[in-house]
């Protein structure tokens, strides 16, 4: 498509969701480039983040900007290129996922480097969506999630705990100081084992490099945070099978993970490329249908509207020590981490994403379970 017409195009079809190329809205966008308009024309959501990334425009807040736009449902009426289009099949034809690949998220994603994520999250490193019901800040309100969630798996003193995707710690590391409890975390990230043997010394915690597939030991309870994003919906019944194999009669097992509207079986193609490779949101179907026969429902809690504040106090907490990252990181990395951010609380603003803590316990379970909220 010639220049003209795709800027007209492009402009016509921002329009639709209120935004005005080089406005004088917050959320209008300033384009700086006019190639701007052929490449995301014939590169869709991909393109979009690139030329961000490589500053053909800018926002001033561009988290409402994506808002705006997710509402319009403006990404689905940008054409596919044979390249998008090959994105999404390869995710049909290939299981991303397999034990062989387990490590890449790792690698690409959670190894980048401590220092940013020291930066950016709260003191206890919990890199999910914190609970801000009665919390004020981002550290009060990652501990009320973190309360919330040993309330959901009612933890009693001398129980064994399997935390699937450990992180940093921070769950352990809470549970054990204030109930009185062993946890055992498993993480696909050297850099995260690393650190969080650091913060957990002197605990009764253990922090092991490892694949959910290969876990073999019994627990009392079972908290997966934020990693079943990376699981990919061809597995989810072999990660649901390792859980129930894992969790002991009359224990609980809490799933907490990011949640999509509608059943795909892909990602965004620059989320994907550029920040959590072969990741995949679950909807709720897909997940019903993947305990179906393994587990008992005890409760289901959307908590997604709480995401919002907590990526927006990221982005606060990231740009507010960038002097301390610069010499390391590139002002193209600096870029492409503001996008994902902003991109990602829009998306929660918007309600396209959710945050879901599912309960389950063994099918066969005849202990009454109260929520918990």
């Amino acid at each position: 498509m010639a220049s003209k017409s795709s800027e007209k195009f492009i402009r016509d079809l921002f329009t639709l969701a209120e935004i005005e190329i080089n406005g004088s809205r917050p959320w209008d966008i300033q384009v700086h480039n006019p190639n701007f308009y052929t490449r995301v024309l014939s590169g869709g959501s991909l393109a979009f983040g690139e030329s961000y990334m490589d500053a053909w425009w800018d926002c001033e807040v561009l988290d409402k900007m994506i808002c705006r736009m997710l509402h319009a449902n403006l990404t689905e009426k940008l054409k596919l290129s044979f390249k998008l289009l090959w994105h999404h099949l390869r995710a049909r034809l290939i299981n991303l996922q397999k034990t062989s690949r387990a490590y890449d998220i790792g690698k690409r994603h959670y190894d980048i480097g401590n220092d940013l994520f020291i930066c950016m999250l709260d003191k206890l490193m919990n890199y999910s969506c914190a609970y801000w019901r009665n919390a004020n800040d981002l550290d009060s309100a990652q501990l009320a999630k973190l309360d919330l969630i040993c309330r959901k798996v009612k933890l009693g003193k001398g129980m064994h705990v399997l935390d699937i995707g450990c992180g940093w710690g921070s769950f352990a590391r809470y549970a054990v100081e204030n109930h009185n409890v062993k946890v055992t975390g498993i993480t696909v990230s050297s850099e995260q084992q690393k650190l969080a043997r650091q913060l957990c010394n002197g605990l009764d915690i253990k922090i092991e490099l490892m694949d959910y597939r290969d876990l073999s030991q019994s627990f009392d309870s079972i908290v997966s945070i934020g990693m079943f994003e990376h699981v990919g919906y061809k597995n989810y019944h072999t990660y649901f099978k390792v859980a129930d194999s894992c969790l002991k009669p009359g224990g609980h097992f809490l799933l907490h993970t990011i949640g999509n509207n509608y059943s795909v079986k892909s990602t965004d193609p620059w989320i994907d490329k550029y920040i959590f490779p072969n990741s995949q949101l679950p909807s709720a179907q897909q997940i019903t249908n993947a305990y179906e026969g393994i587990f008992k429902l005890e409760d289901w809690h959307n908590i997604g509207f709480n995401y919002d504040k907590t990526l927006m106090a990221w982005h606060q907490r990231f740009n507010a020590c960038w002097h301390n990252l610069k010499d390391k990181y590139s002002e193209r990395f600096r870029r492409m981490w503001n996008f994902y951010l902003l991109s990602s609380a829009g998306s929660f603003r918007s309600g396209k994403n959710q945050v879901w803590q599912i309960v389950f316990s063994k099918i066969k379970s005849k202990e009454p379970y109260e929520s918990v909220r």
